[in-house]
C-alpha cells in the first residue's frame, strides 16, 4: 500500500483520479461524501405547463424528468423576496440572479460600490472547501462580467454572477469548457501545461506510462474503474478539441470562440459533464451552473424556437409565445434529466455500492416564476438527489406560503454538516 501511495503521488499532480474501490476501503469513512450543486434557469417559466394541477403527475414541461421521479422533489411556496423591487424600481432580472443564492437585496448601482451578500455555495466552500483541491466550481454558458451598466441601472456584475464570495466580490463562472477542463485537470505546472497545449497533446498522453503502470498494480475491479474514468475524460477532451478544430472562419475583428460549441445543447452537456467529473474525482464538492443568464435573449433553433427567450417570456398571454416558452422549459428539463442520469450511472462510495446522484443534492430552478409578471414567489424549483440518505425524494414538498428560499439553504447546509445561524433573509431552517 505504501508503494502504491508513493506511485500515485506523482500522478496526482498531473491528473485527478476517481476513488478506486480498493483505495476507498482504506481511505474513506463509512459515511459517503456528499456533494451540493445549484443549476440556474433564466427568465421564468410557462407556469401553465411547468406546475402540475395535481400532486401525482408531472406537468408537461417536466416530463423529461419522469424516469427519475423517485430521485427528485418539486418544492412549492419558496420565494426570493429580495428580488422584488422593495423601493428600487425596475431591475428584476439583475435582482433575481443576485439574490437567488444570497437572499440579499442588491444595492442598485452601476458602479464599483457593489453590495449583496455571500451566496450559499460560497458559504459551503468557505466551510468545507479546504477538504478538496478546489473549494468550489462555477460554470456558465455566458461570459461573466464584473462591471458595466445592465438591467435598469444595476451593475452587470449582479446579472452575470450567481455566486458571491462576500457582499461585494463575485465568484466568476467559467464559460469556456476548454478552460474549465484545463483548470480541473491540468498539471498545475504552467510550463508543462503550456507545452502540452502548444503540442496539442492530451493530458492523458502525458501520463499514459504512469496509467499503464498503475493498471498493472490494480485488481480487476480497480482496473475496470480506472479505464472507465480515463475513457470518459478522453471523450470530453476530444469533443472540446473537435469543437476548436472545426470552427468556421469568422469575419475580421470578430471574436472566434475556442472550446465553445456552436450547438447550445452540446455546450450545456460539456459543462454538465465537467461538473460530474469534478465530483467523481472529488476535486470539489460544491458546484454551480448557470444554464442561461437572466434576461437572456438566446434563441433555440435546435428545437424550432427562433424568438428571443427574454421577449418570449413577456408573452402577455399570447399562446404562440407561451408554447415557445414551454418548449424552452422542456429543453432545459431534458438536459437536467440527462445530467441526473449520468450522476446515477456513476458509481460512488467505498465499494461503488452507491452512485453520485444518491450522494448529491442539486437544486434546479430560477429566481423568477413568470417572466411576464416578474414575480419571485412560489418559484419553479426541483431538488434532486438523495443527499447521502439525508433526503427523501419522490414527492412534492409544500412549504408555508412565502417561505424564504434561504430557509431551504440552511437545511441543505445542515445536511452537509455545516451549521450557520442565518443566510440573507432566512427566518429558520426548512427541513425536508
Amino acid at each position: 500500500m505504501k508503494k502504491r501511495r508513493q506511485f500515485l503521488k506523482g500522478l496526482a499532480t498531473t491528473l485527478a483520479l476517481p476513488i478506486m474501490p480498493s483505495w476507498a476501503k482504506e481511505t474513506q469513512s463509512a459515511q459517503s461524501i456528499k456533494r451540493m450543486g445549484f443549476v440556474y434557469i433564466p427568465n421564468g417559466v410557462n407556469t401553465d405547463s411547468w406546475f402540475s394541477k395535481d400532486q401525482e403527475n408531472l406537468a408537461s414541461s417536466l416530463k423529461p424528468l419522469e424516469p427519475h421521479k423517485n430521485d427528485f422533489s418539486i418544492l412549492r411556496n419558496l420565494e426570493c423576496s429580495k428580488a422584488n423591487a422593495n423601493g428600487d424600481g425596475a431591475g428584476d432580472h439583475a435582482r433575481a440572479n443576485a439574490s437567488f443564492l444570497t437572499g440579499c437585496q442588491a444595492r442598485k448601482t452601476a458602479g464599483a460600490d457593489l453590495r449583496v451578500g455571500a451566496s450559499v455555495d460560497q458559504i459551503a466552500a468557505r466551510e468545507i472547501g479546504h477538504t478538496t483541491r478546489f473549494p468550489s466550481l462555477e460554470l456558465s454558458t455566458t461570459k461573466t462580467r464584473r462591471s458595466g451598466r445592465c438591467d435598469s441601472g444595476y451593475s452587470c456584475a449582479y446579472q452575470y454572477n450567481l455566486s458571491w464570495i462576500n457582499d461585494s466580490t463575485p465568484a466568476p463562472a467559467e464559460n469556456n469548457p476548454r478552460q474549465a477542463f484545463e483548470k480541473l485537470f491540468g498539471s498545475g505546472n504552467k510550463e508543462q501545461d503550456l507545452k502540452r497545449l502548444n503540442m496539442r497533446k492530451s493530458i492523458l498522453d502525458f501520463v499514459k506510462e504512469d496509467a499503464a503502470s498503475i493498471q498493472k498494480k490494480l485488481g480487476s475491479e480497480d482496473q475496470s474503474k480506472l479505464e472507465e474514468y480515463l475513457t470518459s475524460v478522453r471523450e470530453i477532451e476530444q469533443r472540446i478539441e473537435s469543437t476548436e478544430k472545426y470552427q468556421i472562419e469568422v469575419p475580421e475583428g470578430a471574436i472566434q470562440p475556442k472550446g465553445i460549441p456552436d450547438s447550445y445543447r452540446e455546450y450545456i452537456r460539456m459543462q454538465f459533464d465537467i461538473m460530474k467529473l469534478a465530483w467523481q474525482t472529488d476535486l470539489t464538492r460544491i458546484s454551480t451552473f448557470v444554464m442561461g443568464m437572466e434576461g437572456s435573449s438566446r434563441s433555440f433553433p435546435e428545437i424550432g424556437v427562433y424568438g428571443k427567450h427574454h421577449n418570449l417570456s413577456h408573452h402577455r398571454g399570447n399562446e404562440e409565445s407561451k408554447d415557445a416558452l414551454a418548449k424552452i422549459d422542456v429543453f432545459y428539463a431534458q438536459e437536467f434529466a440527462r445530467f441526473l442520469n449520468i450522476l446515477k450511472s456513476t458509481p460512488d462510495g467505498a465499494e461503488g455500492e452507491s452512485n453520485l446522484l444518491e450522494n448529491s443534492m442539486v437544486l434546479y430552478g430560477g429566481g423568477i416564476r413568470d417572466g411576464n409578471q416578474h414575480n419571485h414567489s412560489d418559484l419553479p424549483l426541483v431538488l434532486a438527489g438523495h443527499g447521502g440518505g439525508s433526503l427523501s425524494p419522490g414527492e412534492m414538498h409544500w412549504a408555508a406560503e412565502n417561505t424564504p428560499l434561504t430557509n431551504l439553504y440552511l437545511g441543505l447546509l445542515d445536511k452537509m454538516d455545516i451549521s450557520i445561524p442565518r443566510i440573507g433573509d432566512s427566518s429558520g431552517m426548512l427541513k425536508i
